[in-house]
């Protein structure tokens, strides 16, 4: 759940649909008090804030915030100056993106925001603790349902490459020769 927040509307859309071209559920704001009112309402897992915005600036949206959530945020600015970016950074911020901003750039910096809070900070102390999750780098494997997932993006698998990847993933560091895998996976001895 990705917060976009801009006083811009036409910035506002076109930023939720490129997210949502990308699998995550986007929820809209226009101020820093309407962020705040979605952010304590709903679940999200990263807000994207304009700094310049009426009835709130997006400055002191990111400060209240902080006092109780650790998610993180992304500055989105058309102040490119260097103090404005510490300025935002210092304030509670993760990451500054100027505009105009690379759609591409966007959505990748985004991937691993979610992706260092997800597996590393505070949504993350869940995932480490349940045995059914391996998580190797950008890779989550879970063995309950059958799923791996790369950088946060489901991935089809086939039962056989399933097999091998869990092998590989329960046994990090450790080298198999082809004739390891088939043994373990297939069941049977190597040719």
């Amino acid at each position: 759940n990705i917060l976009v927040v801009d006083d811009d509307k036409d910035i506002v859309k076109a930023i939720a649909t490129l997210l949502e071209k990308e699998g995550y559920k986007v929820f809209r704001a226009y101020d820093g008090l309407e962020a705040l009112d979605t952010i304590m309402s709903n679940d999200i897992h990263l807000m994207l804030i304009d700094v310049m915005m009426p009835r709130m600036d997006g400055l002191s949206a990111i400060m209240r915030i902080r006092q109780t959530k650790n998610i993180p945020i992304i500055v989105l600015s058309a102040k490119s100056e260097d103090t404005d970016k510490v300025l935002g950074l210092s304030v509670g911020a993760d990451d500054y993106i100027s505009k105009p901003y690379n759609p591409m750039e966007l959505v990748a910096r985004v991937r691993a925001s979610l992706r260092r809070y997800m597996h590393l900070g505070t949504m993350g102390e869940g995932l480490h603790n349940n045995k059914s999750v391996i998580t190797i780098g950008g890779l989550e494997l879970d063995t309950d349902n059958k799923q791996l997932t790369v950088d946060g993006d489901g991935v089809k698998l086939t039962a056989t490459e399933y097999k091998i990847l869990e092998l590989l993933m329960k046994n990090p560091g450790k080298i198999f020769s082809a004739e390891n895998i088939y043994t373990s996976v297939w069941n049977e001895d190597g040719y």
